[in-house]
């Protein structure tokens, strides 16, 4: 009796044993698909905060050439408008509460805030805002002045340095790896930026003098400097500060450095007293009243829309992909400012532009090969654990 019962308890854990076996062969196989789904979502996310930037880096800056081109001539409004668009976004704050979950293996900001502790405390916040949002002010600032004493073409030509920058910044501050394509196209885009500092003679805007040239040249270059300094705090800030993981964390990134950056615009504007022309400054402007007013509060609007997209892209790659692909825009600005401003397209423009575009593309391959290698590694990880189910 006792090795009848013997003999039917084995056979009940057998039985018992199978239906978990299949399980844990079902649980494997969403693990291996699940992957794909999350790397799908996480692309649509990324293509979503590539449209925003691109649509709204090239609109901006076509409409702060207008700006200047057609009689406005203030620098602090130039710069007010580059900030002062934040409202728009609080309907998003509230409404945008869920959580993103990405793709760990894809992402490493996001891979990065596992196992944190609670979020910072309101005074680390306040500083981190107040301090983004005064470098801002002064970034936003020496913008003006080159798209003031710049021809737009040549002004964004010079932005693509940013990716030079910030590559450097990314080695030093975000432990990013310097590849030889990533070598190659920081020589490139230097390159491009040195043709375009040679060709000053040959391209100074009617009435602009030599002098304003170089200061808008070097303001925009150290402009580009900066800002590529603030994507990487701010990518060390997502990584080593900020411990959630939601939408509404981009967006705050966002609105209140933008709010300190709008402050300090307004004090600037009152300081200078350039709110004192403003007035003769609308009346005055080629395309009226009207026209006056839809160029800033589109300028602003469209700033806001880049720099979304542009936040939620360090989010969820890094802040030298961002900055890769805000140089998409390059080879679009400087042709629709040929058409739209009638700028000088000659032949070490046209160079530069290669060049610049050159440099970029070889940035996309390296990019291409680290996702290629993500693939390959998630892969190979998710057979092994099937092979060790099927042995087990």
């Amino acid at each position: 009796m006792e090795d009848a019962e013997g003999i039917e308890l084995q056979i009940t854990a057998a039985d018992d044993k199978e239906p978990n076996s299949s399980n844990d062969a079902s649980s494997i196989n969403n693990k291996m698909q699940l992957p794909k789904l999350i790397h799908y979502k996480w692309w649509l996310r990324v293509t979503c905060y590539m449209l925003f930037l691109l649509s709204g880096q090239s609109a901006a800056t076509l409409l702060g050439g207008l700006y200047y081109d057609k009689g406005g001539n203030s620098k602090w409004m130039a710069t007010f408008v580059q900030s002062a668009g934040f409202p728009i976004l609080l309907p998003l704050l509230f409404f945008f509460t869920y959580p993103i979950k990405s793709n760990t293996a894809t992402n490493p900001i996001s891979s990065s805030f596992a196992n944190k502790p609670e979020g910072p405390k309101l005074s680390t916040l306040t500083f981190l805002y107040i301090g983004f949002g005064a470098l801002l002010t002064g970034d936003n600032l020496m913008y003006s002045y080159g798209l003031l004493y710049l021809p737009v073409s040549t002004y964004s030509l010079l932005c693509a340095t940013q990716l030079a920058f910030n590559a450097l910044f990314s080695f030093f501050l975000n432990s990013q790896k310097l590849s030889p394509f990533v070598l190659n196209s920081l020589i490139l885009l230097t390159a491009s930026a040195s043709l375009l500092a040679v060709n000053a003679d040959s391209e100074n805007p009617a009435g602009i003098p030599r002098r304003k040239y170089v200061i808008g040249f070097f303001c925009t270059l150290g402009a580009s400097a900066t800002y590529s300094l603030y994507l990487s705090l701010v990518q060390l800030s997502f990584e080593k500060v900020i411990n959630k993981e939601t939408f509404s964390t981009v967006l705050n990134m966002q609105i209140y450095p933008s709010f300190v950056a709008t402050c300090g615009c307004v004090v600037g504007l009152f300081a200078s007293r350039e709110w004192e022309s403003l007035e003769n400054e609308m009346k005055e402007y080629k395309e009226g009243k009207v026209s006056y007013l839809m160029t800033l509060i589109w300028t602003a609007i469209t700033w806001q829309v880049s720099s979304v997209g542009l936040l939620g892209l360090i989010f969820e790659v890094s802040s030298l992909f961002s900055n890769v692909i805000s140089t998409l825009a390059l080879p679009l600005v400087p042709i629709l400012a040929v058409i739209f401003f009638h700028d000088k397209m000659n032949g070490v423009k046209v160079m530069a532009m290669l060049l610049a575009i050159w440099g970029f593309l070889s940035y996309i391959y390296q990019h291409y090969l680290d996702d290629a290698k993500s693939k390959t590694s998630l892969t190979s990880e998710n057979e092994v654990a099937g092979a060790q189910l099927e042995t087990g």
